[in-house]
């Protein structure tokens, strides 16, 4: 950008490939950006973060049916999520054409050709919720002249991650994948936000890179295409984030992910809608008449203790719960109906759910459109990060522990570590 930073300018791009097998089974039929966490599809943080900062430009590179349609179907050209947040002048949403990649550099490659970019571009992981200051990190890039800057985040466990090998001016000279704290050069991962120049087209071309995609059969950011730039001189940089970040890869990490949300440990995300008051993590969502009705029934029953709420807790709208029910440190999302004495503990509770009473929900991610039968005489547990998938009816007196459920089933009797496939 010549050191001249226009947000106008800056071309974001998030790939949206791959079946999001550590996801599973909520991503069986779902893409992963658009799963929802707090009530909302997990990509739209993305998008409202960047776009409060002046961002209006964004190319989804969806790969496979299942992302487009999701991604197009909720988000189309941009107009609706602009009016939703009052964003203006608008956000235009991009797509990538049907042209299968190979990876998520693979994917900015072909979007950069396509759509035929000239400008600065930022590469945002699909499954990343983040705070950045987009100004600062260009500013930072240009100052260091780099084709690339990563986004590097100080971790505590170095296991999980690639981890960052870097000189005092910040210049990177690899990555260390996955190293145990002994082999760890540094203590900052990668986060998967990468600001790239519009130069690297011209890498894109080059005959190594052709040759790791004939070899490889994939060109990923991380494995392929980073490694490459750093080998062949090119100056890559890394920028320690200031904010938090959280990869959201695992039903574990999504757990982890939405208490953080909760607690506002993101600072452009902490206003769900709906607070009770300063003084609590408590919000209940309502915007119609109706839903605003629920509300005020919902409130006043947690004034009353007929309802008790523990930690940070998001309900969202034209709920219905009923008295004796205990929640905390959870999302319940719209649409759901808690039946009396409910127990929801550290959990996750999408859309159009149904739970009956007595049942108990604790560490544990229930999809959308879920029915949950329990009763006094034969209580139903879940807990442990068990996960049940869209449109799955469980039987009063189910007792899952750390149990997958795909989509569709109908579930009962005891089960401990299994995953359950239809069919």
């Amino acid at each position: 950008m010549n050191g001249n930073y226009t947000s106008e300018r800056l071309r974001v791009i998030i790939p949206v490939g791959g079946k999001a097998k550590r996801l599973l089974p909520l991503t069986a039929e779902t893409s992963k950006a658009c799963l929802r966490i707090v009530n909302r599809p997990l990509i739209e943080f993305s998008l409202l973060s960047l776009s409060r900062q002046g961002i209006r430009n964004f190319i989804f590179g969806v790969k496979g049916y299942t992302n487009y349609r999701d991604l197009h179907d909720y988000f189309e050209s941009g107009y609706g999520f602009s009016s939703r947040y009052g964003i203006s002048p608008r956000v235009h949403v991009k797509y990538q054409p049907n042209i299968g990649d190979l990876g998520s550099a693979d994917s900015a490659r072909i979007n950069m050709e396509y759509y035929n970019v000239k400008d600065p571009v930022f590469a945002v992981q699909g499954d990343n919720i983040f705070d950045v200051n987009v100004k600062d990190l260009v500013e930072f890039h240009e100052k260091k002249g780099a084709i690339m800057t990563i986004a590097l985040r100080e971790v505590p466990d170095v296991e999980g991650f690639g981890i960052a090998d870097i000189n005092k001016n910040m210049r990177i000279s690899r990555f260390v994948e996955k190293p145990s704290p002994k082999e760890a050069p540094s203590n900052l991962a990668n986060t998967g936000l990468y600001m790239v120049s519009p130069e690297i087209r011209n890498i894109f071309k080059e005959s190594g890179v052709k040759q790791i995609i004939r070899e490889r059969k994939r060109l990923d950011f991380g494995y392929d295409f980073i490694p490459y730039v750093i080998e062949t001189g090119r100056p890559v940089y890394g920028y320690t984030l200031k904010g938090s970040w959280f990869d959201v890869g695992t039903p574990k990490r999504y757990l982890e992910a939405m208490q953080d949300m909760l607690e506002g440990r993101f600072s452009s995300l902490t206003d769900f809608g709906g607070r009770l008051n300063e003084e609590t993590k408590i919000w209940v969502q309502g915007e119609s008449s109706e839903s605003l009705k629920r509300r005020q029934e919902i409130i006043r029953k947690i004034k009353q203790r007929k309802i008790e709420v523990e930690g940070a807790v998001l309900i969202g709208r034209h709920c219905d719960i009923s008295d004796g029910v205990r929640i905390a440190n959870s999302c319940i999302d719209n649409y759901t109906r808690i039946g009396k004495d409910v127990v929801v503990e550290n959990s996750a509770v999408m859309d159009r759910v149904v739970i009956g009473e007595k049942a108990e929900i604790k560490e544990s991610i229930v999809g959308r459109h879920v029915a949950i039968f329990s009763s006094q005489r034969k209580k139903t547990k879940i807990d442990a990060v068990s996960v049940i998938a869209d449109d799955v009816t469980v039987a009063e007196g189910c007792m899952l522990k750390a149990t997958k459920i795909y989509p569709h089933q109908y579930v009962r009797g005891e089960f401990s570590n299994q995953t359950l496939m239809t069919g």
